[in-house]
């Protein structure tokens, strides 16, 4: 076993996790998949609903060929191989809010194949991940069960709008790695522009596979293929958040190796995850393919890409965290922790490029990784609604860098910036503010303190360290513009030779 391997103690021994996670990704568009009705998120019920989302009669569905392009998009940032030739299917079930009494999706041929990212784990560790496939399909309608005691309402707004199911290969064997997987991957796609990622919106939804197995057997199944080594997967439905997949995972594994230790037989089913209670339920049993009866959709014909227009869309693609985060710390010499902190959210490093923009790139790392997203975090506010601009922040790293303020007066105007605007320079300059670099001046301060304080000045001779109090005062005495360096470099002089 890895350093790595998660590992759930049994009566007959420990077991190990094997997850694979399908991920629903609603693609960035202003029309369904194959109607021109909106898709805007928070619309009045029914108020976005096309004839064709409604499934009236002779409505024929025509495609998206934008939609088309973000799914060609993703599949290029995922390192996967584009299908020139797709086709739809008719997937058959029958659900209240789907009039149409089928799902238009992609079943035998997606338009994108196999590919693989890289993730990283909580202690900066990577894996990989291979991606199986990505397919495009319709959403369903939502049934609204908590309105009325004897009714289920149903609203049609996201009946057509267009998903992106993107399918891994059993490769993930911990929960911490399932959330990861989610989190690279929706950084990916809001990298792209091909999905907000936003899962409390409902547009980035996972169903994770979770089966257990004995160590050693998903070596087996790695080498041979083999399916017969892994145990029986269940499938939860639908979870909408990071930390409550983490929490399905778990609880969920530990009731397989229960059922099995107490010799019982895991069925294979979909579960949904209650997130009041932390547990797993019992939905439906888990169908089969042929179950669904799939066939080809009658009123679509293949769709059928040219190979230029696949690669215009590659060059086309913007610059994607792994690339992001190798620059930061190849041509802008950050630590792989700061470049990975970073690059893993898009607004972040956005941010970040504009402040270190002609200037010390660590120093402004610091300032947006600490100052800047500690006060945003106490605050419980987003980079996109912080009060303090790049260019503010960057003109603050540029008056440290230059010496004109110290860290810690920057620290004051930082404050005054969040508090009321206005221009870092001006600011120190109108509120007289501006370090003391005058050796002179400081040697002036220390002079005076020397000779105050005596008995104190000959213990540094004994012990270096007690120069601190020295400069403490010093910094007191100057209301906190000395120059630090310029400080400590007149000390060390006037009081140890």
């Amino acid at each position: 076993m890895s350093d790595h391997s998660y590992t759930l103690p049994g009566v007959t021994g420990d077991w190990e996790v094997v997850m694979g996670l399908e991920i629903h990704a609603q693609v960035v568009s202003n029309a369904k998949l194959f109607s021109g009705a909106a898709t805007a998120f928070g619309a009045a019920p029914n108020s976005q609903v096309s004839l064709v989302d409604a499934a009236m009669p002779g409505m024929l569905p025509v495609i998206n060929e934008h939609v088309v392009e973000q799914a060609v998009k993703t599949g290029l940032g995922l390192n996967a191989k584009i299908n020139n030739w797709s086709r739809f299917d008719r997937k058959n079930y029958f659900y209240p809010d789907l009039p149409q009494g089928y799902q238009i999706s992609q079943f035998q041929f997606p338009i994108v194949g196999e590919g693989a990212i890289e993730c990283e784990r909580d202690d900066g560790s990577r894996f990989t991940v291979r991606i199986e496939r990505l397919h495009l399909e319709q959403d369903a309608g939502k049934s609204i069960h908590d309105l009325d005691p004897n009714s289920t309402y149903v609203d049609l707004n996201r009946s057509g709008v267009a998903l992106m199911e993107i399918v891994s290969k059993p490769d993930i064997r911990s929960p911490e790695e399932a959330s990861a997987y989610v989190s690279k991957l929706r950084t990916i796609l809001r990298y792209l522009g091909t999905c907000g990622g936003d899962m409390e919106k409902g547009q980035l939804r996972a169903d994770v596979n979770v089966s257990v197995c004995k160590p050693g057997a998903y070596e087996k199944f790695r080498e041979t293929g083999d399916f017969k080594y892994l145990g029986t997967r269940c499938e939860i439905k639908n979870v909408n958040s990071l930390r409550f997949i983490r929490q399905a995972i778990e609880y969920e594994a530990q009731r397989q190796i229960d059922i099995i230790e107490e010799g019982g037989k895991v069925d294979q089913e979909t579960r949904l995850f209650d997130a009041n209670t932390g547990v797993t339920r019992s939905m439906r049993s888990k169908e089969e393919a042929h179950d669904y009866r799939y066939f080809p959709d009658p009123d679509l014909l293949p769709l059928e890409l040219q190979q230029t227009w696949v690669d215009e869309i590659k060059a086309g693609l913007p610059e994607l965290p792994d690339a992001k985060r190798e620059r930061f710390v190849s041509v802008l010499g950050l630590s792989d922790y700061d470049a990975s902190v970073l690059a893993a959210d898009k607004d972040r490093a956005a941010y970040f490029e504009e402040v270190a923009e002609g200037r010390d790139a660590k120093l402004a790392s610091n300032w947006v990784n600490n100052e800047l997203y500690g006060r945003l975090n106490k605050e419980g506010l987003t980079i996109t609604d912080c009060p303090v601009s790049a260019a503010q922040l960057g003109g603050l790293v540029a008056l440290i860098e230059d010496k004109t303020i110290s860290g810690k007066i920057a620290k004051d105007v930082f404050e005054i910036l969040w508090a009321e605007g206005g221009d870092p320079a001006t600011i120190v300059e109108e509120r007289g503010l501006k370090q003391v670099t005058d050796t002179g001046a400081i040697e002036a301060v220390v002079d005076q303190l020397i000779a105050d304080n005596p008995d104190q000045a000959a213990s540094v001779r004994e012990k270096p360290k007690a120069m601190g109090w020295f400069v403490g005062q010093v910094m007191k005495a100057m209301q906190g513009k000395a120059n630090p360096q310029a400080v400590n470099e007149i000390l060390q002089k006037k009081l140890l030779g």
